[in-house]
Order: structure tokens, then C-alpha cells, then sequence
């Protein structure tokens, strides 16, 4: 029968269309959801590993900091040639390639012997690593028409709380594993957290199709359909914002954006290599510590699902975006305010946690509203990029002021300050792009 008309401005799918969606959304994020709780695992496992690993190797607060950031630093240098190299080779060899490099230098991390090496492992890390996740949210454009797209984006990016959910419990539990093969705890969490990324990889050559064409798993009539959408959103968007590489470094909205995502990341990625260590700090056990840090993401979870369905509906996503940002800073306010309560400091680090993963569930589908061919590798990577170089100041900011103050709570003040920033400025896009919609078409027919 035939499939009609979609909306991908203004419109809604039919049930039809809705059904070939969710088909697609089955059969493609859940293995990107789980290689991205690996993924991320591995990025950040190393607040757990800290609680032991720093005295171990002799690792200062700001040595930690700076070190644990240089992930980001090497992610920042090789994500554009990354994602164009995925563009160019495809996403199934492209994302194995990455898995399996990945896995095996993280699982090296765990043969540091002082903060140079493992400095040195973090930037390696970083470099293999990079190119994952703009790689999948330009994979993202080869599959799902944009008025989809926010619940794709927020579906794999539940990997985010889930890595964190089970991961602090887990990687907490293998400190346990101390002395074992003459091996330390943190050691061991390191090598045993490692190895999964590598298999996936394996996995991954026989699992994703690179585009709708190729996808035998959908019928022909499903195949035209979703093939005519996304190559009629791809027209629309070339004719108002140009779709080369050149475009991408040159647009503005690419540049504010990759401002958003960095003073974001400053926030996400700072809290969450410092919060088993604002814990512990509050009294908590090692162990115990594992399992509370989990509490916020699970929060997380939640509330970024019911956050991007709501922003899917309609309205501007910028301010989707940005109230989620201005919860995580209220929220970062607030613990830095109330460290001596220990009951206050858990909720407010939750809602900490619940703004900065809504900020990232609605973030993302905001770029590729403007970017489409080579300008949406280029420019995804490029926000993503400058963006992960949040992910080297934060830790690193947080750790100096908590090396001069002694304590956690100017720190997280001045992480919400960038929260605030990122808000003003996503509005900045959001208001221009309104502007720009109506010259969009509304419709595309199959």
C-alpha cells in the first residue's frame, strides 16, 4: 500500500510510517546503545579507578585532573579526519575499527606507573576512541527523517546513565580484586572494562547496514519510502544552509554551537570523573560510593527520554536545550551551597545529573536541522571536537579549585557559570533558525 506523505517540518508520520521508524529504531540503536555504555565506561571508569589508583601511582588532585583530561585533548585532534573517514569508508567498518582500537588502549591504561604515562594513555585513549559518537549521530542522518530524530539521539545516548548506573557499582566492586595476580584493583577494573569494546567491534562488521538501501531487513516499498524522506530533507536543508566541508567550518551556527557543547562538557564530564570523589568526601565507603553515584543517572535516564519525546512533539528545541542547562547549573549551585548536608547534596547532584543529560538529548538533533552531506561530518565532528575540550578543562578546573580551596564547592559553582553560558548561547541558534524554517518545504513525498 502506499506509504503517503511525511512531515518533516511541520507535519505528522502516518502509523505506517511511525511503524517502519520504530522498526528502524529496533534494529539500529540498541547495539550503538550498548557499544556506547562501553564506550563511555571506559572514558570515565577512571573516577572509580582514582579512589585507589592516584595514591598508588602518586597522583595530585590537578595531576589527575589534567591528565584524565588529556582523553579529550586527543579526541579533539582526531574527530573531523575520524568522521570524514567513516563518510568516506562507511559506518560498519569505520565504528569496528574504532571499537577495537579503543578497547585495547584502554585496557593498556592499566600498565601506568605515574601521571605521565598514564596521561600518556588518556590522549591515546582519546584518539582511538574518537569519531564514535558524531560518527553515529551523522549515521543517525542516514536513518531517521529529523522530526525522529530527537528520540533516536536520546535512546543511545541513555548509555550515558546506563555506563554510569551499572558501571560505578561494578568498577567500585573490582577495586575489590586487589592483590589478585599480583595486580592492583584499579588494574584489574581497567583490563576487565576493556575488553568488551574490542569484541563489539567484531560484532559491529556483522551487525549495523550502512545505509537504507542496503537494508534487506526492510521490504522494498519501506526502503523507497524512507530513502525518498531522508534524500528530500537532505535537498531542503543543501538549498538553505550548502551541505560542503567547507560549509561547515565556515557557518556560524557550527561555531556556537561547538560553544554550547564545550561549557556543557565542562559540566558533564567534570562531574562525572569528580562525583565518586565529591562522595567519598561526604563520608561514604568505596563501595558504597559506587552505588550512590549510580542514584543521579538513573534520575537521568528518566527524565532525558520524557524530555526529548516532549521536545519531538514540536515547539523550539533551542529552549528545550536551554532550560535543561539552567536546571543543571541551579542544581550544581545548590550542592556547592549545601556540601555539609549530605542528604541535600545527593538530590542536587541528581538534578545536576537529570539537566546536563536532557541538555544532550535535545541538543543534537539541533545541528543536523542545519548540516547535510560533507558539512554534516565535518560539522559534527567539529562540534563535537571543540566541544570535548570541556571534557580537558573540566576535570581539570575542578581539580585545581579543589586543590586551593579544599573543597568541592567553588568548583561546582564555577561549572554552573558555564551551564548558564550554554544556555544564552543555544538560544542565539534557536532564534535564527526559526526565522530560517519557513522557507523550508513542510512536506516530503514518497
Amino acid at each position: 500500500m502506499p506509504l503517503g506523505s511525511a512531515g518533516s517540518a511541520g507535519t505528522s508520520f502516518t502509523p505506517e510510517q511511525e511503524r517502519i521508524l520504530s522498526k528502524v529504531l529496533r534494529r539500529i540503536v540498541p547495539f550503538l546503545l550498548l557499544c556506547y555504555v562501553v564506550a563511555y565506561l571506559d572514558r570515565v571508569n577512571v573516577g572509580v579507578a582514582s579512589l585507589t589508583m592516584n595514591h598508588d601511582l602518586g597522583i595530585s588532585p590537578s595531576e589527575y585532573g589534567w591528565s584524565a583530561g588529556l582523553f579529550f585533548f586527543g579526541y579533539f585532534l582526531a574527530e573531523v579526519p575520524s568522521n570524514l573517514a567513516l563518510q568516506a569508508v562507511g559506518a560498519r567498518k569505520w565504528i569496528a575499527r574504532i571499537l577495537i582500537t579503543w578497547g585495547l588502549l584502554s585496557a593498556a591504561t592499566a600498565f601506568a606507573v605515574g601521571p605521565a604515562s598514564f596521561g600518556v594513555m588518556r590522549f591515546l585513549l582519546g584518539i582511538g576512541e574518537a569519531g564514535f559518537t558524531p560518527g553515529v549521530f551523522l549515521y543517525f542522518t542516514y536513518w531517521f527523517p529529523a522530526r525522529a530524530r530527537g528520540t533516536a539521539t536520546a535512546a543511545f545516548l541513555l548509555g550515558i546513565p546506563i555506563a554510569n548506573i551499572i558501571g560505578n557499582p561494578i568498577s567500585s566492586s573490582l577495586l575489590a580484586l586487589d592483590g589478585v595476580a599480583g595486580l592492583h584493583g584499579w588494574q584489574w577494573l581497567l583490563i576487565l572494562e576493556g575488553v568488551p569494546a574490542t569484541i563489539l567491534g567484531f560484532v559491529c562488521l556483522f551487525t549495523l547496514t550502512d545505509k537504507p538501501e542496503q537494508a534487506k531487513w526492510l521490504n522494498p516499498e519501506e526502503r523507497a519510502w524512507l530513502g525518498e524522506v531522508l534524500a528530500n530533507e537532505r535537498q531542503a536543508i543543501a538549498a538553505k544552509h550548502a551541505s560542503s566541508l567547507k560549509d561547515a567550518f565556515t557557518n556560524w551556527r557550527v561555531l556556537v554551537c561547538a560553544a554550547v557543547n564545550f561549557c556543557a562538557i565542562i559540566g558533564s564530564v567534570g562531574l562525572g570523573l569528580w562525583m565518586p570523589q565529591i562522595l567519598k568526601g561526604l563520608g561514604f565507603g568505596v563501595v558504597t560510593v559506587g552505588f550512590l553515584a549510580a542514584i543521579p543517572y538513573i534520575c537521568g535516564a528518566v527524565a532525558m527520554m520524557l524530555w526529548a519525546r516532549i521536545s519531538d512533539r514540536g515547539g523550539e528545541r533551542s529552549w528545550f536545550v536551554a532550560s535543561a542547562l539552567v536546571v543543571g547549573a541551579a542544581a550544581l549551585v545548590a550542592c556547592g551551597y549545601a556540601s555539609s548536608s549530605v542528604t541535600i547534596s545527593i538530590i542536587a547532584l541528581c538534578g545536576a545529573i537529570v539537566g546536563i543529560m536532557c541538555y544532550q538529548s535535545t541538543f543534537w538533533p539541533i545541528p543536523s536541522s542545519f548540516l547535510t552531506g560533507s558539512a554534516a561530518a565535518g560539522g559534527l565532528a567539529l562540534i563535537v571536537s571543540i566541544g570535548n575540550l570541556g571534557g580537558f578543562v573540566g576535570p581539570y578546573l575542578i581539580g585545581i579549585i579543589r586543590e586551593q580551596t579544599g573543597s568541592f564547592s567553588w568548583a561546582l559553582i564555577a561549572v554552573a557559570a558555564f551551564l548558564l553560558v550554554a544556555a544564552i548561547l543555544i538560544r542565539l541558534v534557536g532564534v535564527n533558525l526559526q526565522e530560517s524554517r519557513s522557507a523550508l518545504p513542510t512536506t516530503a513525498h514518497a
